[in-house]
């Protein structure tokens, strides 16, 4: 026996969620399409609205308005059960006195599957996250990880047309978290998943996504690949959210084709100007493109500045540097 994959899309059409007899609008207007075999990222700040979004995929909430498609099918109005869609929870919600087989093969027995079937899928499912010699523990005699490991394997033998993971890894240290990231995202792309994943750390969803929605005050902020949001941000609170960034003002004094000339504290630098006319302009500059030197040897730019503040992190040492941009 083998598990299949069955990767379906995930269309939301001008959909709106509110709450409270529309006191409180959750989700607004909101438009995407996730491929299939795409793993997507839904990301933003605690309030966006991520979550609602990642709850009326699975059918926990019902839209206001809109149409939402999973493949072919319209599931607007359809119930949890009748969606093809399996969630991993923040809480790995394991059922503490039943063995690991017996929760990863449970979802299975509810849905009437013959036991034998149902614990060989399990095997197969525990296989596949790297527990295939943990079926008869419980999931108290596991660590954090591969609890969260056990989730994802229950979730996978239901053979769902969406995975949805909805901040999976929050409970694990940072170092964990990379790993059973990364392990992830290996399962995803070797079984050819369609996943859609909640999270509000940045480096996370940089690092799984083939694509990342940011979501703002219940809108879509920008969506793109991870490398767009980070190297061609769409407005300035999407350079400040994904990675950081030094907001600074600048002006720009000419345009010649793409490039502006750009006065940023008395210094012109050449920059694309991506639509913007002559006047004042916010400016990101990323940590990763400033040197702290005795001299500006190289450098498209260089301001004089008095470190205030030194911190050892590490792998790296974070400065906080004053000077004419502030």
């Amino acid at each position: 026996m083998t598990l299949k994959t069955r990767a379906g899309s995930v269309v939301f059409e001008n959909v709106t969620k509110t709450f409270g007899k529309g006191a409180v609008t959750a989700i607004d207007d909101v438009s995407f399409t996730i491929h299939p075999g795409e793993l997507v990222t839904l990301l933003g700040p605690s309030g966006c609205g991520k979550t609602t979004t990642l709850r009326m995929i699975a059918g926990l909430e019902h839209p206001t308005a809109g149409k939402i498609m999973i493949g072919d099918k319209d599931v607007t109005h359809l119930p949890a059960t009748d969606r093809d869609v399996s969630m991993v929870f923040q809480s790995y919600a394991l059922f503490p006195h039943m063995s690991v087989a017996d929760n990863v093969a449970y979802g299975l027995t509810v849905s009437g599957h013959k036991k034998n079937e149902a614990h060989d899928r399990a095997r197969e499912g525990l296989g596949l996250v790297g527990l295939a010699d943990y079926g008869d523990r419980l999931p108290s005699e596991l660590s954090g990880g591969q609890q969260q490991r056990v989730a994802v394997a229950r979730a996978l033998v239901l053979e769902p047309e969406v995975l949805l993971l909805d901040e999976p890894l929050s409970n694990l240290d940072a170092k964990l978290r990379r790993h059973v990231r990364t392990e992830i995202r290996d399962l995803q792309q070797k079984l050819g998943l369609t996943a859609v994943y909640v999270t509000h750390d940045q480096e996370e969803a940089l690092a799984v996504s083939d694509r990342i929605i940011v979501m703002n005050r219940s809108v879509i902020a920008q969506q793109g690949t991870p490398r767009q949001l980070y190297e061609e941000p769409a407005s300035a609170f999407i350079a400040d959210f994904i990675g950081d960034a030094n907001l600074v003002q600048g002006d720009v004094r000419a345009l010649n084709g793409d490039v502006a000339e750009v006065d940023i504290g008395g210094e012109i630098v050449n920059l694309r100007h991506r639509g913007h006319d002559k006047g004042r302009v916010e400016v990101a500059v990323r940590p990763d493109a400033v040197r702290l030197t005795d001299g500006a040897a190289g450098a498209q730019m260089s301001l004089k500045g008095h470190v205030t503040h030194a911190t050892y992190l590490g792998s790296a040492m974070h400065y906080t540097v004053q000077c004419a941009v502030g």
